[in-house]
């Protein structure tokens, strides 16, 4: 259960990133290149649980190609602010053999997760992967994957809103903000 006073006195203290004019901007721009790329398919898109909620929501609303729709849930946060082991929640229940498939996440952070997903998605008989990203945080490091469409970049500190959380709080902020800066 979330504790609201520290909750409210993180935000209050938090700074903020993108505001959501420039992240509506931002999804808007994105679905245009996804429409380019996959207008001629019938994608499966996947949205990555929780965090993917809102931009795949607000993503599916842009594009204007036919599509199925199905979720995933991995965790690698739990309550902690830094990447710990994968957990396998859901996986999709919609067969991927022979399909082309979309996984719509909230953020490309060390791209652990989006890798793993990438390969289940593929060992599952998927022709084709392809995955967007709200934001990748620009951590300076190499990482196993790139996103194939990225709304937003944000810096290397721990972002929430949009999707996002911070202790399990704020995913339902229409902005991005980052935990203040120690």
């Amino acid at each position: 259960m979330i504790d609201p006073l520290p909750a409210r006195n993180l935000f209050a203290a938090a700074d903020l990133v993108h505001p959501a004019a420039t992240i509506a901007a931002a999804i808007a721009r994105v679905a245009g290149e996804i429409d380019a790329q996959l207008r001629d398919s019938t994608p499966l898109v996947l949205c990555v649980m929780n965090g993917g909620l809102p931009f795949t929501g607000a993503l599916l609303m842009h594009l204007s190609f036919p599509l199925e729709f199905d979720y995933l849930q991995v965790r690698r946060y739990g309550q902690e602010t830094r990447g710990g082991e994968l957990s396998w929640r859901v996986f999709p229940s919609t067969p991927m053999q022979g399909r082309t498939v979309l996984v719509i996440d909230d953020i490309l952070d060390e791209g652990v997760t989006l890798a793993a997903i990438r390969d289940r998605v593929l060992q599952d008989g998927a022709v084709a992967c392809y995955s967007a990203v709200l934001a990748e945080k620009l951590t300076g490091k190499e990482k196993p994957i790139r996103a194939d469409f990225v709304a937003l970049t944000v810096p290397d500190r721990f972002v929430f809103g949009y999707g996002m959380d911070v202790g399990d709080a704020w995913r339902n902020l229409p902005a991005i903000y980052a935990v203040p800066a120690r």
